[in-house]
């Protein structure tokens, strides 16, 4: 399990007892990793840096234990990713870091000690917190923008009996790289499909799927919306969804899904709004990014209902014509029949004696 984000305390079970160990209490350890200064924790939410290209900066870290016994920790910088559910994310445990998580350096300070593949070990006792130096060194020809990094904290298991998840807790890095600026957030339609609704009353769904990319060098959000209508303006819906967060280069995928009235043929609009997240400064105008899109809306119910009516009063018609036929056929017999008999006779009548 990987938990990252300022403020979060993860818990970890103990080791597993081996088959032969009686039942004891379980252990666990709880700890928080948070921005500090040098004498602790100062209630920051984030690391926030803006750096000319080959300058640098320090800050602190601060790591508490929270268990009822010492604990070892992996403290070390990684290159950080925004999943697909919208959450800020570090490289898995193990995997280096080839971005700005390799412009950080976690100093052992006085109670750690330099870790293999970077960054430190240190042992906090336990109700303790330990803080540590963090160290930013940004390349001369480091491209401008924002760089997604973080500082991570990894329970280190011991014994073979270690249970093999990674459990971390992790402090943001909002680094950012001075020079121009760039916003821009570019919408490109994937896929528009009509989806009919079997009840001929009811409308049916129009189905967008719109990959927005981040174009620019600094991380926004994104407010996407979809609007269409049939021919001549008829039938207009509008439907919107927003993205918290798009790093740089980094692309999301949204669906959109609108009732429509069935006009044979849907056109639409998408339009993406830039939005600044959190407390970033973005000093340049915000500009929509816009793309358009056709879609078939075939009624298809409708016609079936129109077809069935037809039907209908085709067959009832049909079916009029006929037994008026029938009817008509009986006349026609009755009457022949009534008129082939000779005149004056009274075939029906006894003889009168």
């Amino acid at each position: 399990m990987t938990l990252i984000g300022l403020g979060l305390v993860a818990a970890a079970a103990g080791p597993a007892l081996a088959a032969n160990e009686p039942e004891a209490e379980p252990a666990s350890t709880t700890w928080a990793l948070q921005p500090a200064d040098a004498a602790g924790p100062d209630g920051r939410v984030s690391l926030r840096h803006v750096l000319d290209g080959g300058a640098g900066a320090s800050d602190h870290v601060a790591l508490t234990n929270f268990g009822e016994r010492p604990a070892t920790f992996a403290v070390y910088a990684s290159d950080g990713t925004v999943t697909d559910d919208g959450l800020f994310d570090l490289l898995p445990a193990g995997e280096e870091a080839t971005g700005a998580g390799s412009w950080i350096t976690v100093s052992p300070g006085e109670v750690a000690t330099v870790r293999d593949g970077g960054g430190v070990t240190v042992q906090v006792p336990a109700a303790s917190t330990v803080t540590l130096p963090v160290e930013i060194d940004v390349p001369s020809g480091a491209t401008p923008g924002d760089h997604p990094v973080g500082v991570v904290a990894e329970l280190v298991r011991g014994g073979e009996r270690s249970i093999g998840v990674a459990s971390r807790v992790g402090v943001r890095v909002h680094l950012r790289v001075a020079g121009d600026v760039v916003a821009e957030l570019v919408p490109q339609v994937l896929s528009a499909s009509y989806r009919p609704s079997w009840n001929p009353f009811a409308r049916g769904t129009l189905e967008v799927e719109v990959d927005v990319a981040n174009a620019g060098n600094v991380r926004l959000g994104s407010r996407t919306v979809v609007t269409t209508a049939g021919p001549w303006g008829a039938g207009r819906a509008e439907r919107r969804e927003e993205v918290r967060e798009l790093l740089p280069g980094q692309s999301a995928s949204v669906v959109l899904e609108l009732p429509v009235v069935p006009l044979f043929r849907a056109g639409g609009d998408v339009g993406v709004e830039p939005v600044v997240v959190g407390e970033d400064d973005v000093d340049v105008r915000l500009e929509p990014g816009t793309a358009s899109f056709t879609a078939w809306a075939v009624p298809w119910s409708q016609i079936a209902l129109v077809l069935l009516i037809v039907g209908s009063v085709v067959a009832g018609r049909v079916l009029r014509r006929r037994a008026a036929v029938r009817v008509q056929a009986r006349i026609d017999a009755a009457v022949a029949e009534a008129t082939a008999r000779p005149v004056g006779s009274r075939g029906d009548e006894p003889p009168v004696e």
